[in-house]
Formats: C-alpha cells, structure tokens, sequence
C-alpha cells in the first residue's frame, strides 16, 4: 500500500510520495465508495425480480448455491479419494470405501451449477436494466 510504504522515511531522505496527502485521498474515496455501496444495496433492495424475490434475495441465493456447489464437489472428491494427497494403498493394508455416493453427489454439483448460471444470468439481465438510486 502506498501510505504504509510512504509512513516512515530514513533521515536524511525524503518519502517518495506525501503519506499524509495519500491518506487523506484515501478518506474521500472511501467516503465515496460507502455512498454507492449504500446507493447499491437501496437498488438491490427495491429491485423486484419476480419468483426470485429482490436482487438482494437473489444475490443471497446465488452465494448459497455457490458454497452448495463448493461443498459437493469437495465431498464427491474426497469420496473418490480425489485429495488423498498421493495416498498409495499397498495390498497389505486395509482397502478404503467411499462413504457418500460419488455419481449421485457429482449430478447433484452439476445440477447446483446449472441453477447458479441461470439466476446469475437473471442477475445480470437485472443490472442492465435498472438504474441506480439516489
């Protein structure tokens, strides 16, 4: 960050930039960035996607169906022994199973996925088509 790397400066030498300057540029566009923020979320809130309820319902939605998405494919892959980390199983030693249904969970992401694509792209269809509060 330009500040903290402009915050102390050896005697005898001069900072590269003005830290005190920096920083006060960075109050007004954070200052800045939390009106829009706030104009977003008023826009979300307001904005009537129909069966997907608001935009700010349907971005919730869609960030659950991406962590479902991330859960189910990390369990079929751990079912599938995906992350045994080089795991080698030699005869001699006690065979492994897979405690979860490897296709079942896989046609599951798949079907998670599906769902994540389409609400996203009513998402952006949304976007282009509503414009922001004041």
């Amino acid at each position: 960050m330009r500040i903290t790397g402009n915050a102390r400066y050896q005697e005898g030498t001069e900072p590269a930039e003005d830290a005190a300057a920096l920083l006060t540029e960075a109050d007004a566009l954070l200052d800045e960035l939390e009106g829009l923020i706030r104009r977003i979320n008023r826009t979300n809130s307001a904005t009537d996607l129909g069966a997907d309820g608001t935009m700010t319902d349907a971005l919730a939605r869609r960030d659950a169906l991406r962590m479902r998405h991330s859960v189910l494919v990390s369990a079929a892959d751990a079912a599938a022994g995906r992350d045994a980390n080089g795991f080698r199983q030699l005869r001699s030693e006690l065979r492994q199973f897979a405690a979860l249904p490897v296709a079942e969970l896989r046609a599951r992401a798949d079907r998670v996925a599906r769902d994540v694509r389409e609400l996203d792209t009513r998402i952006q269809q949304a976007n282009w088509n509503v414009e922001l509060v004041e």
